[in-house]
């Protein structure tokens, strides 16, 4: 059993995402099977908590040992990690700092694989914002799309602006919002789907989904920006994105992680 005091009104399943991997993986079986309590009484649905509110979640042990990240590397300032799809990127965070002292610095969408990195330390996580924000961290991904392309390596330019009524960004041509730069490299094409290297060169809120579907390519899987019919004919929920390297440069307080390149064990069979 795993018991939690609730900081703030929430919904039970806004909480259990960012504090608790494992039970959000099992959630709607715990539901079902009456396997979660507020207060000590059981629940069967979402529901509104408030500050205060104890919540205990009943798993099998398979429940419980239920991979939502695996560390890569770690020293005394931080640690690097390859998170599983469908984990929330402050589930981890919540794990992490269970553990120890822990910075939270980027994140990745809740079904997006692949590499993340904490700061164990407050001088760690000053320098590693300071990279990001300078753009000194090289991002690649592997990216699953619909259709060929013409160019096999370009540089999209466009503008996004977030949409949070409706959760989500909106891409435009012209200026509107913040301007964006996603790189592409064709790894593979066949059956009319494109595997793609993608660099990022600014770090937006859906960046990488939002920018392909808009170029006509969304990504294989995406529920948000992608293509219904086709998420459908692929038996997909969960869109085929990998953040798969991870590489910094420039870093002063950091030594061993100068000029090192990280790679995530996940990928794409296509």
């Amino acid at each position: 059993m795993r018991e939690y005091t609730v900081g703030e009104e929430t919904s039970l399943k806004n909480f259990t995402d960012a504090h608790d991997a494992q039970a959000s993986f099992a959630l709607r079986i715990l539901l079902k099977r009456r396997d979660v309590r507020v207060n000590g009484g059981k629940v069967g649905e979402d529901v509104l908590l408030r500050a205060g509110d104890v919540v205990q979640y009943y798993m099998t042990p398979a429940e419980e040992k239920r991979a939502a990240f695996s560390v890569l590397y770690e020293d005394a300032d931080v640690i690097v990690i390859d998170k599983e799809s469908g984990v929330q990127a402050e589930a981890v965070f919540s794990a992490l700092r269970r553990q120890g002292e822990c910075y939270f610095l980027h994140r990745l969408d809740r079904n997006t694989e692949g590499l993340m990195i904490f700061a164990r330390n407050e001088a760690a996580a000053a320098e590693l914002l300071k990279v990001f924000r300078e753009r000194r961290a090289e991002k690649h991904y592997l990216a699953l799309v619909k259709g060929t392309f013409r160019e096999k390596h370009a540089v999209l330019k466009a503008y996004l602006k977030k949409d949070a009524a409706a959760s989500r960004v909106r891409v435009f041509d012209r200026p509107t919002g913040e301007p964006i730069l996603t790189e592409y490299r064709v790894i593979k094409e066949k059956e009319g789907l494109s595997l793609l290297d993608v660099t990022l060169h600014t770090g937006k809120t859906h960046q990488i989904r939002a920018h392909l579907a808009h170029v006509g390519h969304p990504v294989l899987g995406d529920t948000k920006y992608g293509d219904d019919a086709l998420n459908k004919e692929h038996h997909l929920t969960r869109q085929k994105l990998i953040a798969k390297q991870l590489r910094f440069t420039g870093l002063h307080g950091l030594p061993a992680l100068e000029g090192r390149t990280f790679f995530s064990d996940k990928t794409i069979n296509f």
